[in-house]
């Protein structure tokens, strides 16, 4: 089962007039996907797990059918569990528009699909904080892949309060991700790194807490906490593509071409995302085997340069 909240680029739409500095390099208008951003898969993965953690009441056969179905016919899906909620009560209500929801949401009616996490939250007992605060981060998804990221900090603030309440860990750093998301489409950087600090207190060991940090220090010209934070991101992940490939970004801008070499160079030899490999290659290309034209005219040169 899955459910397709995907992330929009929130912060690749933030530009400069957000007061966040952009990757500092004459090649980085090619960059097809910015590391800030979670792809598709990976948020597939993480909200099928969400919504699979959800409590639910045992399942009438018109609702069970529907959650088993999502991925196969996301279309019928909806319609099974709208039919279900016509004369669902209580917490089988939870379990309808839970799988509305994430049918709503595999079809991309993120509107939809908002409301329907929002009422199944609401139909949670009000003692499952774990469940309000898993509904309550669908929603507040699904409003961030709708592109409205004020409504998506309105459904995500309470949710980070249900998770704190119920001690889940993993579930605040999730959370506070989005948040920073969030509040860096709504050009609130301060905020954003408040968020995502939160992550790295509540769950350490989160390494795309610290590649999201890494990213944002940088934007904000911040190169010596980017250092810090993208070196901690690679001792826990020392394998991730997305990590090797901004920890390249960060040493390119900090001066150190030869670190930024190496690193590229991993990004090549590990990914199997043909899109970081292909950036990765034109990044190597532009600075060349030694040292290049673009580093004669000095390291700051590249950071002047804006990227989309």
């Amino acid at each position: 089962m899955s459910s397709l909240l995907i992330l929009l680029p929130l912060f690749a739409q933030v530009g400069a007039s957000s007061g966040i500095g952009t990757i500092g390099t004459p090649y980085a208008s090619d960059l097809p996907l910015e590391i800030i951003e979670k792809k598709e898969a990976q948020d597939r993965k993480r909200r099928a797990e969400t919504a699979q953690n959800v409590a639910l009441p045992p399942a009438d056969a018109r609702s069970a059918g529907c959650m088993n179905a999502v991925e196969s016919d996301p279309e019928r899906s909806a319609q099974v569990a709208q039919d279900a909620l016509t004369d669902a009560i209580g917490r089988q209500r939870v379990r309808a528009g839970l799988c509305l929801g994430v049918a709503l949401s595999d079809l991309g009616r993120w509107d939809d699909a908002r409301t329907a996490f929002v009422n199944a939250r609401d139909a949670a007992d009000l003692s499952d904080h774990l469940s309000k605060a898993r509904l309550g981060a669908m929603a507040g998804n699904a409003a961030l892949a709708a592109g409205q990221p004020g409504q998506a900090l309105q459904l995500l603030s309470p949710a980070a309060q249900e998770a704190r309440t119920a001690s889940a860990n993993d579930l605040v750093a999730s959370i506070a991700l989005d948040r920073a998301r969030a509040l860096v489409a709504l050009q609130q950087p301060g905020e954003a790194a408040q968020a995502l600090a939160e992550a790295r207190t509540v769950e350490p060991e989160n390494a795309q807490a610290w590649l999201l940090s890494a990213t944002l220090s940088r934007r904000q010209d911040k190169l010596a906490e980017a250092r810090a934070q993208i070196d901690k991101a690679t001792n826990l992940a020392p394998q991730d593509a997305e990590i090797a490939l901004e920890a390249g970004v960060i040493a390119k801008l900090s001066g150190d071409e030869a670190g930024a070499r190496d690193r590229w160079g991993r990004v090549v030899a590990i990914s199997q995302d043909q899109d970081l490999v292909h950036t990765a290659r034109q990044y190597l290309a532009e600075i060349g085997t030694d040292r290049g034209p673009s580093v004669a005219n000095g390291p700051n040169t590249a950071a002047k340069q804006v990227s989309r």
